[in-house]
């Protein structure tokens, strides 16, 4: 059986419609080149195609605000459908990737679907607040209906080998830095470090600062955590678009940078693991781990 994914699509600067298309359903290079994210049709080419291509399901309908823009997206990732009203994809597919990291329209969008039971993949971060996200697990048919995350929670990069874990030791602080603002990208560090923390630690203090920039731009903020296990951690986004996605560890016996550069497998892993969880009927992306996540995100704003 082949799952049937709908697509939703695009926020600014937010390039996912064109990039989780083509890894479902490979791409046309020559409209890819046509995008507005150049990044994306360079790691599309570095893949070996079919090979490369996600398992299990395909793209088969698209929608977007402007019927231009989604012909655009169907065009570039082999999309063979495109509607001109959101819940005309209900009853044509069997689950829907909402592929926009505005999450001021998360619900909006995500309704439909979850009222009819669909399992969604809703695109990071998924909501600010608490509040938000709890309005959206409400409307939730059954558990583990919505799937969410930063890719890099997916990522080899990030995670540590169980050499890696002898050379350091026991963990003494985690420094975590990501570019440009703090609401679009702190997720990204936030995962992947959520991961090496041991499962269930808490919060002891927390603390967040910022620094606004003397020219345009974005502001700089930290978020500094310690947690009842004894380490410290410090997120950061520079308001800094060429900032690298940078983890540096320390512990007992020595440290560890951990840099990201592979976007293609990172996104690969992320979307694969929601078409598992809607083949194997499994929660891929549980409820608690979600609220830590949103939980530091909303911190980190204050």
């Amino acid at each position: 059986m082949t799952i049937k994914l709908g697509l939703i699509g695009l926020s600014e600067g937010n390039g996912h419609p064109f990039s989780w298309s083509a890894i479902f359903n490979g791409y046309d290079s020559e409209a890819m080149e046509l995008c507005e994210f150049p990044a994306i049709p360079r790691y599309l080419e570095k893949q070996s195609w079919p090979h490369d291509r996600a398992v299990g399901a395909e793209v088969t309908t698209v929608w977007t605000q402007s019927l231009a823009l989604s012909r655009s997206i169907a065009s570039a990732g082999k999309i063979p459908t495109i509607v001109e009203n959101l819940e005309d994809m209900i009853g044509e597919v069997d689950g829907v990737l909402l592929a926009r990291d505005d999450s001021d329209n998360h619900l909006r969008f995500a309704a439909p679907f979850l009222r009819v039971g669909l399992p969604i993949y809703i695109d990071k971060p998924i909501a600010l607040s608490l509040r938000s996200l709890d309005s959206l697990y409400e409307l939730e048919t059954r558990p583990g209906q919505i799937f969410t995350c930063s890719a890099l929670r997916y990522s080899q990069e990030l995670a540590l080998s169980r050499q890696d874990k002898d050379n350091l030791g026991e963990l003494i602080s985690i420094e975590a830095t990501a570019p440009k603002s703090w609401d679009k990208y702190a997720i990204h560090v936030v995962e992947p470090v959520l991961k090496l923390l041991p499962a269930g630690d808490r919060i002891s203090s927390c603390s967040s600062s910022s620094i606004k920039p003397e020219a345009s731009g974005e502001e700089s903020r930290t978020l500094t955590v310690l947690w009842e296990g004894g380490v410290e951690t410090r997120f950061t986004t520079t308001g800094i678009k060429d900032t690298p996605m940078l983890i540096k560890l320390k512990g007992t016996k020595g440290s560890k940078d951990l840099v990201f550069t592979d976007t293609f497998s990172a996104f690969k892993a992320a979307l694969q693991s929601f078409v598992n969880g809607i083949m194997g009927g499994t929660i891929e992306s549980p409820r608690a781990f979600n609220e830590q996540v949103v939980d530091l995100l909303e911190k980190g704003r204050s």
